[in-house]
């Protein structure tokens, strides 16, 4: 390939050096300057050859997969408090043509693609320092270039591979409460919290086997108009909430372990610390007319906060936090001058001050700590600070909810994998409300319906997919996923430990059997699967509740078994 430079200070000197092992490149890119500057955004583009592309993928496509033109380039933009910089060129049949990554996860970084009509070539480009940052006198990253024939999900682990084991973002401790199902309340809530309810709540859903209740928003406010001009003094609203330590400690009687939630950015017009705070703002982290972001460049900010977090963990009891909005931390306007009494003019290096500082705070508290971050905040270095990364809101969405979990399986290592929490309208069909439950079966599951609230059917549903889940979690979440097509959303994904196999069908119906037992999931339209491999095993098909509707043994190499929707086949021996 050959690497053109543009851009950048006048004053730089950037450098490239190639080394190639077998089909992996690794560039180099050495920028130095006489004195410390702010660095100017630089580009390294080239060109690659469009022959057998047929899509893209990126941490952030959730949707369409398509390949983009020269003149409007797919983009992923990436920097600490959002997604993470790694992009890929992808054949049809699945297989690996290009994927570009970059050692540095931290520095605001673009990487782009498009197709040039002039010669069918991909014009590609990654931009460095597209937000400003601190002064520097030197930089250095690598960019590696994976152009291995093979299964594009397993360009996409190596690269989280290397970001951890040679880029050095080594991820934080994942405690097995991480790992269990949770009932988290803001669908099914919203702000409309009450004590009372709550408890009633957690009863019925640890009956259903969920293990930890996340508190969301509404419990520092009385007002339930939605928005954040009342975050920031993060007191406990007690109409709603009473006192927060005795109802942690109701709820742990349950056992039921408890998360609160908290807008980490956000300050409220109508909070007592607005006065105080006002002038430490970040113009456009908020709305800028009833509630604004905190500037975490300056350390009252980030003390603050950290105390905020400090004392509602050790005072309540707490259990952990979902610290939302990370990636609301913006730069721009007013907040790009200088100012003397930051001691950070770094926004990324701010963020991880602040992250590090909580971190460490908390773990002295409770080494088992759960912190949950969500898309888009979500890369190597939020994984140094959370051991729960959850899928950004997507209320009844199951193709964006399987997208999302799946996507971050790829990039997340051994960090706990959430999904969004899934919800349904309950006069839908006990099926159609499974098929929430069986899109995410691939991340932990995060549950958002009242469960004294929902059909006497739809609660028999989910108490059998919790319990499904819980006896086939170690090969849902330690297993290796494989997910075919890409470009189609992924038709269907398997999950392989050992011997055992959980495999989904979304769109094709065709279920390769290549264990020793497997259990194939219908979350497809279809009333039937198509079984390979599995001659002379014996299955077992049941509904979404778990009612046995037929057993037997698989009679031919490929034989079609009626499986309903939302429905499962066990095949063992």
């Amino acid at each position: 390939m050959n690497f053109r430079i543009s851009g950048g200070n006048k004053s730089a000197d950037i450098r490239l050096t190639e080394n190639r092992i077998g089909d992996i490149l690794y560039l180099t890119v050495n920028m130095t300057l006489p004195t410390p500057e702010i660095p100017e955004t630089f580009s390294i583009k080239w060109n690659f050859s469009a022959s057998d592309v047929h899509s893209t993928w990126n941490p952030s496509l959730l949707d369409i997969h398509g390949l983009a033109f020269e003149w409007g380039m797919l983009k992923l933009q990436s920097r600490l408090a959002s997604w993470m910089p790694v992009q890929s060129l992808i054949s049809q049949n699945g297989t690996n043509k290009l994927c570009i990554a970059v050692s540095d996860v931290d520095t605001p970084i673009n990487i782009k693609t498009g197709l040039r009509e002039e010669d069918a070539t991909f014009a590609c480009e990654i931009e460095f320092f597209t937000k400003p940052t601190s002064p520097v006198s030197s930089y250095n990253a690598t960019v590696r270039f994976d152009m291995r024939s093979i299964p594009y999900y397993d360009s996409i682990y190596d690269t989280s591979d290397w970001w951890e084991n040679d880029c050095g973002y080594k991820p934080a401790h994942v405690p097995d409460a991480a790992k269990m199902p949770m009932d988290s309340l803001w669908y099914s809530f919203h702000q409309m919290l009450d004590k009372d309810e709550i408890i009633k709540e957690c009863k019925a859903s640890k009956e259903l086997g969920l293990e930890t209740v996340i508190i969301d928003d509404g419990w520092q406010t009385d007002d339930n108009n939605r928005g954040y001009a009342y975050c920031g003094d993060w007191l406990v609203a007690p109409k709603k909430m009473g006192d927060m330590a005795e109802l942690v400690g109701e709820l742990h009687k349950i056992d039921m372990k408890v998360m609160l939630w908290y807008s980490v950015p956000f300050m409220g017009k109508y909070t007592s610390k607005y006065e105080e705070f006002k002038d430490m703002f970040l113009e456009g982290s908020g709305n800028d007319i009833d509630f604004f972001g905190l500037d975490p460049r300056y350390k009252k900010v980030r003390d603050y906060l950290v105390n905020i977090y400090k004392n509602a963990v050790s005072e309540w009891k707490l259990d952990g936090l979902k610290l939302d909005f990370i990636d609301s931390f913006v730069l721009r306007g007013k907040s790009l001058e200088y100012d003397s009494k930051r001691d950070y003019q770094s926004l990324e290096d701010a963020i991880h001050a602040l992250m590090t500082e909580v971190k460490t705070a908390l773990t002295k508290i409770n080494p088992d700590i759960l912190i949950e971050f969500r898309q888009s905040y979500v890369g190597p270095s939020i994984r140094k600070y959370g051991n729960m990364l959850r899928v950004g809101d997507c209320p009844c969405d199951t193709l964006k909810n399987r997208v999302g979990v799946i996507n971050l399986r790829m990039t997340s290592g051994r960090t706990a994998v959430h999904s969004d929490m899934i919800m349904w309208n309950v006069n839908d069909t006990v099926e159609n409300a499974a098929l929430q439950f069986a899109s995410i079966l691939y991340g932990v599951p995060q549950v958002s319906v009242r469960a004294d609230k929902i059909p006497e059917d739809q609660y028999r549903m989910l108490r059998y997919y919790i319990s499904f889940w819980k006896e086939w979690k170690d090969v849902l979440l330690d297993g290796k996923l494989t997910a075919e097509n890409p470009e189609c959303n992924y038709s269907s994904a398997c999950s392989t430990l050992g011997d055992k196999s959980v495999i989904t069908s979304f769109t094709n119906p065709v279920i390769c059997v290549k264990t020793k037992d497997a259990v194939a999931v219908n979350a497809s339209m279809y009333n039937s699967l198509i079984i390979k491999g599995a001659k002379d095993k014996n299955y077992a098909v049941v509904n979404c509740m778990g009612d046995e509707l037929a057993k037997g043994v698989v009679a031919t190499d490929i034989e079609e078994i009626n499986v309903p929707v939302a429905g499962m086949i066990f095949i063992t021996g």
